[in-house]
Formats: structure tokens, C-alpha cells, sequence
């Protein structure tokens, strides 16, 4: 896609969010190009927040489903959009939620503590959700000796339960961008950058949280990076957060950490979150017009995760 087109696309979503009385909302990991025209931009927690506080009628939410579904669940009065249903969540889908009730069924006597990265059905059968911005918070706000089952992330799960000192009961799934980060790689770019701080999202494996110099949710890093005295940084998370550390921090250097291909070696110097990506200006363009695709979520389910959902929210203040 050419400048031009991008110039022209800017200027009619513009016009049109205006003429629908929309808000756009965008995660970190969509593409720079979307994030220029979002009216907000934050991590899971943030969208969160600010999806309650809007008044537009209409959200349209560039990111993923389960944020989509979030949106809607918090604001069912208004009209949640989407740029491109097919913008699903691995992590999300490794914990299908018949599943994921038989686990919980299994261990009774525990409190459900789930990954805002859930479907709604999952979140339904949940106590109280979390973010990787608020998760050893609100974890560490239960008794001691409280029974916790955690899901659906194992490696956030294995760094709360190393920072908390918790036994967690921890469902076995994972982000595929974040599970594939190569320690070897990170480890060679940290040798040919030795001033470089490494700055390590919790959803990644254990050996590569050890290494990190800064381990946070995406807007803590992006905070570190800001605050921070060095002038370069390695950034183990979906490289989509650069453009808002190199936007505010333009003096500064940050490096994608290398994820491993599928044969074990290093691969290239990117690990994009496909499905973060399929939100582009076209299709943000062509939602707005229509207004479709809509975000809905059964009413019984909306009603049953609303709580974990504002649980999460109070715990958060």
C-alpha cells in the first residue's frame, strides 16, 4: 500500500468515525499504521478501562476477539466493532472452555483466577481475571493459603507463582508469540549490544524472563523504556509496541528480540502476532462503512463474566 493510499484511507476513516460517532480503540501490537488513527491505544487493561469511561455509541476495537468481547460485555449498550473476525488469540484458543469447566470441576475448593487473554465462556467460569499489568497484584491479594487455579497461561502462571511464592494449579497453554522467543538469539544480541536492557514480557518462558533486565505487562515496558537512563533496548514481546517506544522515546533504540524458527534455530529479527495484524486501515475503513463485523456475546455468558471481569477492574484502582 502506497503513502498516498494510507493518506487517503486515514482521511476517510477519520470522516467516517466522525460521521458514525465512533471511538477507535488499538492494542499495541496492531499495526503502526492503525494505531496513528486510534483514538486510544493501550495494553488489554487499559482498553479495558477505557471502554467503560467512552461516550460514543459505537466502539470499534483493533486488536483481538476476546477484547471485542470484553468491550461488549462492559458496555452492552453500545455497539462494539471489529476490523476482521478472523483476529483470534492463541493463547485464548489453547483453553477451550469445556475443557477448561472439567478442570475446574476436577479441583473443587479453588478460586478461578483466568487471563483476560479468555473467550467469554471461559471468563464465565472464573472468579476473577487478570492482566499481565495487574495479575501478581491481584494474586498476592488473596490469603496464603488460598487455593488458586490459574489459566490459561503457563508461563505467566510459572512467573506469578516464582514471584508470589504461590502454589498455583496452572492450565497448560500459551502464546505462540511469546512462547517462541529464542534465548540463544537474545543472549547473541546481548553481546553485540552490551549497553542494551532487555525488556522481557511474563508471557514468555522461564530461561527468558531470567535474562530479562525488565519484566512487565507491554505498558510497564513501555514505561521502563521511557523512564529509563539507557539509550537501547532488546524487547522480548510482539513488535508491534515499538512504534509507541520509538513515538515517545524518538532518541532512544529498541531492538525486536529474535524468536527460534521451527527447526530450533534463530529465525528473523520479527515476531508478529499474525492475528494483531490482520487489523489494517482497509478493513477499519470498510467497518466503519458498514458497521460490521459485530462483537456479540450471549447474554447468560455476558452476565456470568461481567463479574470477574469488574472484580478485576475494583482490584485494579
Amino acid at each position: 500500500m502506497t503513502v498516498d493510499n494510507n493518506a487517503s484511507l486515514k482521511e476517510e476513516i477519520l470522516r467516517l468515525k466522525k460521521e458514525k460517532h465512533a471511538v477507535i480503540m488499538a492494542h499495541y501490537y496492531v499495526p503502526a499504521e492503525v494505531q496513528e488513527v486510534a483514538d486510544h491505544i493501550g495494553d488489554s487493561l487499559a482498553l479495558a478501562q477505557i471502554a467503560q469511561k467512552v461516550e460514543e455509541p459505537v466502539i470499534v476495537l483493533c486488536g483481538v476477539g476476546f477484547m471485542g468481547e470484553t468491550a461488549k460485555i462492559l458496555c452492552p449498550d453500545k455497539t462494539v466493532l471489529i476490523p476482521d473476525p478472523q483476529a483470534g488469540c492463541s493463547l485464548a484458543d489453547s483453553c477451550p472452555a469445556g475443557e477448561f469447566r472439567k478442570f475446574v470441576e476436577e479441583h473443587p475448593g479453588h478460586t478461578v483466577v483466568s487471563y483476560v487473554n479468555t473467550s467469554a465462556e471461559v471468563k464465565a467460569l472464573s472468579d476473577v481475571l487478570v492482566t499481565s499489568s495487574n495479575a501478581l497484584k491481584i494474586v498476592d491479594s488473596f490469603p496464603a493459603d488460598e487455593k488458586i487455579i490459574f489459566g490459561p497461561d503457563r508461563n505467566l502462571g510459572s512467573y506469578i507463582a516464582a514471584e508470589t511464592g504461590r502454589d498455583l494449579l496452572v492450565w497448560d497453554g500459551a502464546c505462540h508469540v511469546h512462547e517462541r522467543f529464542s534465548l540463544e538469539g537474545i543472549l547473541n544480541l546481548k553481546k553485540e549490544h552490551p549497553q542494551a536492557k532487555l525488556l522481557v514480557h511474563p508471557e514468555c518462558p522461564r530461561p527468558v524472563v531470567l535474562v530479562a533486565d525488565s519484566v512487565g505487562s507491554t505498558a510497564a515496558l513501555l514505561e521502563f523504556a521511557v523512564k529509563s537512563d539507557a539509550s537501547e533496548f532488546i524487547v522480548a514481546t510482539e513488535p508491534g509496541i515499538l512504534y509507541e517506544m520509538r513515538r515517545r522515546a524518538p532518541d532512544k533504540t529498541f531492538i525486536p528480540a529474535p524468536p527460534e524458527t521451527s527447526e530450533g534455530n534463530v529465525g528473523c529479527s520479527c515476531n508478529d502476532c499474525s492475528f494483531m495484524k490482520l487489523n489494517t486501515l482497509r478493513k477499519l475503513r470498510d467497518c466503519l462503512a458498514a458497521g460490521a463485523p459485530e462483537v456479540t456475546v450471549d447474554p447468560d455468558t455476558a452476565a456470568a463474566a461481567i463479574r470477574p471481569i469488574q472484580r478485576m477492574l475494583d482490584l485494579s484502582k
